[in-house]
């Protein structure tokens, strides 16, 4: 019997730490794109992040991951969740604009949904969760604006390839449920498969991008790739798979609804972007979906 599977507070409070992080790499990258291409951006993150990671399993006294079982499980984890997502969506937003990849890419919690579904017994489809999710897209799209939707169709494999980042990314959510069963820390396997993507990643950067025609990068450019290797992928990905074990891959895709949120207040806060009348909209509609997905809402709704 399918239930609903409901986040604790706590469990809320990190979804919502996840989506700050992820959306604070928006701005990271703004910055380092200046200066360096996508590839080596992308091989950069993963292998500094990684780096941090190992150095804190050994601080924590945590052993490092070991057996041929797990490295393989890293790897696939890496190409789903890392090396097929981060390139296609590099590749798509070359040819459409970032708010329409913004919203393609928040189809990653419906096509959790329907994986979950197909390949989970205790992840099924429920009406709360199709009401949630629907209301949750419809908030994406009216908080980034009618604007972000001018191309759509006009290059149809740019699109499908940000929504094949999306299924990537839900297939990940998935497959990572198993690193439980294996008794892998969050720590370990974030280290596992951020360690997994730079093996596959750096030869890639070497042979696209040649690094070494490239000018030295400034400091900026440094302290953004800082930011988005050591926050948006270190940290964040302890707690991705944190809350993965958890509460599963539906509930954590949710966090695809959250990083525009938390983009668009980050450009309030810090850049002095203003707020328009959309973006409170599109929040309501996004909180309306969360809470629904959630599950108390309709338990109130059918007990009043």
């Amino acid at each position: 019997m399918a239930t609903v599977q409901r986040m604790t507070a706590r469990e809320w409070a990190m979804l919502g730490a996840l989506s700050l992080l992820w959306g604070g790499s928006f701005f990271f990258n703004g910055v380092a794109v200046k200066a360096l291409p996508p590839v080596t951006i992308v091989a950069l993150r993963v292998g500094l992040a990684a780096l941090a990671l190992f150095g804190l399993l050994r601080l924590s006294g945590l052993a490092a991951p070991r057996g041929g079982r797990v490295w393989g499980t890293f790897f696939a984890m890496g190409v789903l969740n890392n090396l097929i997502p981060f390139c296609l969506i590099v590749w798509g937003q070359t040819r459409i604009a970032s708010g329409l990849a913004s919203i393609l890419n928040a189809t990653t919690p419906l096509f959790a949904v329907i994986v979950a579904h197909l390949l989970t017994r205790d992840e099924k489809i429920t009406g709360a969760k199709l009401v949630g999710l629907v209301a949750g897209f419809l908030g994406v799209g009216v908080m980034i604006g009618p604007q972000a939707l001018q191309g759509l169709g006009d290059d149809l494999w740019a699109q499908l390839a940000v929504l094949g980042a999306a299924l990537s990314y839900a297939c990940a959510g998935v497959f990572g449920r198993r690193f439980r069963a294996l008794g892998v820390a969050p720590l370990a396997t974030a280290a596992g498969q951020l360690t997994a993507s730079t093996l596959m990643l750096v030869p890639l950067a070497l042979i696209v991008d040649r690094p070494w025609d490239l000018p030295w990068p400034d400091a900026p450019t440094w302290g953004a790739i800082a930011g988005i290797a050591l926050l948006s992928t270190a940290l964040a990905y302890i707690l991705f798979f944190r809350i993965l074990a958890t509460v599963g891959a539906t509930n954590l895709a949710l966090v695809t609804f959250l990083i525009p949120v938390s983009a668009i207040l980050l450009g309030a806060l810090f850049l002095g972007e203003q707020l328009a009348g959309r973006h409170f909209a599109g929040m309501g509609l996004i909180a309306l979906g969360l809470a629904a997905i959630d599950g108390r809402l309709f338990d109130r709704i059918g007990k009043a």
